[in-house]
């Protein structure tokens, strides 16, 4: 106790200012529930192991901690587990995550020695009692840990229901052998509320479905509430009723009068049909989802350094899966584990270690890696009774990495392809200082756009990515006689995409992953460009090509397309990927002889008219669905008019942007230095980096877009020369090598859109193919090679 008191300068009550850390340890993964129990510094808030807390000891010198220790409660193994009525973790209705509960104990100790006080105790000095008592019943700066859900939100009651006018036709609907009113369609059939006619719905992107009768229909007439045949049954809330004003499934609280009006009794109608959020549900788990997670496979789990899964803090997929293939390659292997300690990062890091990347990665990687935290947990899986492990939250990790990011640092499902790409950025800013140890470089690579005007000169521009996006040419699927042969039975037998078969008995498109490169790497057109040999606009040739091929090459492949309607589809398609791709091919060689590059120098008014103009037809068709023309022209603008898809994927993440109803303006009184040294720093030249950043109000995003997308603005300012004086990939500091490169990574996706639904990642470890399903880990027997949405590929060489 004498020893507590003399060190009470060292203890400070805590401020509700302060951000108190008490579930997990700053620099590991150790938590209350750890052996050794965690330790909270009574002076700064941080939280630390039994194994590190030394480290902050000889760090800051402070000698005063809470320890904290969480034992399990026995609960009866024989729970019974409910079954799943929606497709979420967690939540009502949801999976069973069968979590345990934990009583905590807590004791004050004194380093060096581990000097133990109880606590409480009326002994205690007071400001020791205060401080205490707030840290315990503080909320802890780490986020509560949050369970997975990826589900649609609850059904609204139509703000038509309760003032639907019903037309007096006499017309009686009867119980079955409904029929499309304008087509032969028996199946997917919609009973408009307001005047009684059957029709047919949508019809979907690869021709299945209905004829789009029914939402034609309400174009027509404005009728708004229609509800699905074979959908109405007692239980009128399950019944499948749509609102086309609201573009959204909805609730009709007087749908039994509604009913009743066209003489339909509800409480003797049998259910026939699924409705959409049955469907969706049926369709995650019976295919994407049993295949993709390999359910029903007899997994084995696997243990040990690098077989440690991510506990998933609610909507982490994207993450996790991300992870857990960039944590095996051997860039950031070396970089954050075999190369850094983790008290190496932490005596470099700041006062605050949760706010270092550096630390939060080395810490990531440390605890994917060093096996501590992959060993059979206690408790066994409560669906398979097999042994499994508890998994690591990357809280720290997150909160970092996402700091800033409107997205990221939500709870809110995100793009793994777009969650990879912000990772490599933040990587790459982080290491300004020390480039060669800069690990996302491993995946950089060159690209570089040959322009043919014409007048046969040349243009070549150059730049920097991490990531080739491929289109999925569906023409060129290698079973177009299945695929006929399938569409001809369904139509003979009048089926619809939505009916009750198995999966298995679908035939997807299969598409070789070689149609796709080769896809990448044709000749495309360039209309409207600047000729500055033919001074006038023309239309030019570009062909893309490599000019060196990264370490670790990623592909993403473009799964989500629009369908009619205009609305978000992705794709049911299969691409063929085998373990070994040769791109050789795609090697860019650069200004060859007898090539003539163009005459330098573009005409500013030329310059001026470049700058972005909203693309009429995306903007009509995003105004078709009820936004707003404002938003719609800077939806286009901001996606460079890349299509409807796009921008509306743009419009609904920035609807709340506090500038989102600001007139468009592409004029800039000053350019921001740092902006335009931001582009310097990507090989843009001063002036075209001026002259985008003028384009595109300062905005450095959509500069680089711009200049992308403006080819005539940078023939002759980029890195346009020979290939003798052009910069090797050695010089420009990009890796380079073979074009041979084996399949070692898969992150694939489960769900309608790259924003629902859920991610898992198939990584070849030792020779196998191993699943990380989050916290799960175990041996792949299938993995499914042909559902992939983003593929990492190793050189060879």
């Amino acid at each position: 106790m004498e020893l507590l008191r003399s060190n009470l300068s060292r203890v400070q009550i805590p401020e509700p200012t302060h951000r108190i850390y008490k579930h997990e340890c700053c620099i590991s993964f150790d938590t209350p529930r750890s052996e050794g129990g965690l330790f909270v510094d009574m002076n700064s808030f941080l939280a630390f192991g039994k194994d590190y807390v030394s480290w902050n000891y000889e760090k800051t010198g402070n000698p005063v901690y809470l320890h904290i220790k969480q034992t399990r409660k026995s609960i009866p193994e024989d729970r019974p587990l409910k079954k799943p009525t929606l497709l979420a973790i967690g939540v009502d209705g949801g999976f069973d995550n069968n979590e345990p509960e934990y009583e905590e104990s807590y004791s004050i100790v004194i380093l060096p020695d581990f000097v133990s006080l109880p606590f409480p105790s009326v002994e205690l000095p007071e400001k020791v009692r205060i401080a205490v008592d707030t840290v315990v019943n503080a909320v802890g700066a780490e986020r509560k840990e949050q369970v997975a859900a990826w589900t649609a939100e609850k059904k609204l009651i139509s703000e038509h229901a309760l003032t639907l006018q019903q037309i007096k036709s006499g017309i009686v609907i009867p119980p079955s052998g409904w029929k499309c009113s304008k087509c032969d369609k028996t199946e997917n059939l919609w009973l408009n509320l307001t005047d009684g006619m059957i029709l047919c719905g949508r019809k979907n992107w690869d021709g299945t479905g209905g004829n789009n009768h029914a939402v034609e229909h309400y174009k027509e007439t404005a009728y708004p509430l229609a509800v699905k045949l074979g959908t109405i049954t007692a239980d009128l809330e399950a019944a499948d009723v749509y609102s086309y004003p609201e573009d959204d499934s909805v609730l009709d609280p007087l749908l039994a009068e509604h009913l009743a009006h066209f003489g339909i009794d509800f409480s003797s109608m049998q259910k026939t049909e699924m409705t959409t959020a049955e469907r969706e549900l049926d369709q995650n788990t019976n295919f994407d989802w049993n295949r993709i997670q390999e359910s029903g496979k007899e997994l084995v789990p696997v243990f040990g350094p690098g077989y440690t899964g991510l506990v998933n803090l609610g909507n982490s997929c994207y993450l996790a899966a991300t992870m857990q293939i960039v944590f095996s390659t051997h860039s950031f292997i070396s970089r954050y584990f075999s190369h850094q300690s983790l008290k190496m990062a932490f005596e470099m890091a700041p006062a605050d270690p949760t706010l270092d990347l550096n630390m939060q990665l080395t810490k990531l990687g440390h605890g994917l890696l060093s096996g501590k935290y992959s060993m059979p947990a206690t408790q066994k899986d409560a669906t398979t009774g097999d042994p499994r492990q508890e998994g690591i939250p990357p809280r720290m990790f997150k909160n970092i990495i996402a700091a800033s990011h409107a997205e990221f640092s939500s709870m809110r499902q995100q793009d793994a392809l777009d969650f990879f790409l912000h990772l490599v950025g933040k990587v790459e800013r982080a290491s300004n200082t020390t480039p060669d140890l800069d690990p996302s470089r491993s995946f950089k690579f060159g690209i570089e756009e040959k322009i043919l005007c014409p007048s046969g000169k040349v243009g070549y521009n150059k730049r920097e990515d991490c990531i080739l996006s491929l289109n999925i040419p569906l023409h060129e699927a290698t079973n177009k006689d299945e695929l006929e042969a399938f569409h001809k039975q369904k139509t003979g037998k009048g089926l619809e995409e939505n009916d009750m078969r198995s999966s298995d008995e679908i035939v997807r498109p299969r598409v070789p992953l070689e149609a796709c490169l080769a896809n990448f790497a044709s000749s495309e057109p360039i209309e409207d460009y600047y000729s500055s040999a033919l001074k006038g606009m023309t239309t030019a040739i570009k062909t893309t090509g490599l000019t060196s091929f990264p370490d670790y090459l990623v592909l993403h492949m473009r799964k989500f397309v629009m369908e009619e309607g205009w609305v978000p589809k992705k794709l049911d398609v299969y691409i063929d990927v085998p373990d070994v791709i040769d791109i050789s091919h795609m090697r860019s060689k650069g200004l060859q002889p007898g090539e003539e590059l163009l005459p330098d120098g573009v005409p500013e008014e030329v310059m001026e008219s470049a700058q972005p103009v909203a693309n009429e037809e995306i903007v009509a068709q995003l105004v078709s669905m009820g936004f707003s023309q404002l938003h719609c022209q800077k939806a286009a603008i901001n996606t460079s008019n890349a299509g409807v898809e796009e921008a509306m994927n743009w419009l609904l993440s920035h609807m709340d942007d506090p500038d989102i109803d600001a007139p468009i303006s592409h004029q800039t009184s000053d350019i921001d230095q740092s902006s335009v040294d931001t582009l310097l720093s990507f090989g843009f030249a001063e002036d075209v980096a001026r002259k985008a950043l003028k384009a595109s109000g300062g905005d450095i995003e959509k500069a680089t877009d711009w200049v992308f997308n403006n080819p005539n603005a940078s023939v002759s300012d980029m890195d346009v020369s020979s290939s003798n004086s052009a910069q090797t990939p050695a010089q420009s500091g990009l890796p380079d090598g073979g074009g041979k490169y084996k399949l070692f990574g898969i992150v694939s996706h489960m769900g309608t859109s790259v924003h629902c639904g859920h991610y898992v990642a198939h990584i070849l470890k030792e020779g196998r193919w191993v699943i990380f399903n989050d916290d799960k880990v175990g041996i792949s027997t299938d993995p499914p090679k042909d559902m992939g949405y983003v593929y990492f590929f190793q050189r060879l060489d």
